[in-house]
């Protein structure tokens, strides 16, 4: 693969990857609904944030929603540490999957 290649897989990288600012956006705005984790293409765990926030706040009444209501916010404080590794782990997917493109076209 020649310096020009690199150049426009570095580009497409670049364009096509994820924001950071709208990651971060949407894991303070809406904190445990776990919408930063779907954005970020992870989306078991995910759907797993969104459905214990949701079951916490359906039974704190009964005070049994705190527990996971205090997980879920303990997950997404430790996310906001968590979220540039995320960003770097799908750029580094994009590459790979960019060069073997590339590669393929040869």
């Amino acid at each position: 693969m020649n310096t020009g290649q690199q150049l426009l897989i570095e580009q497409r990288v670049t364009n096509e990857a994820k924001s950071p600012f709208v990651a971060y956006l949407l894991a303070i705005l809406l904190w445990g609904f776990g919408a930063h984790r779907f954005y970020l293409g992870r989306y078991m765990s995910g759907f797993l944030m969104l459905l214990l926030w949701g079951v916490g706040w359906l039974t704190a009444p009964i005070l049994i929603g705190w527990v996971p209501i205090a997980f879920v916010s303990i997950w997404a404080l430790i996310d906001l540490f968590l979220i540039p590794g995320m960003i770097r782990e799908d750029q580094a997917v994009l590459r790979q999957r960019l060069s073997a493109e590339a590669a393929g076209y040869r």
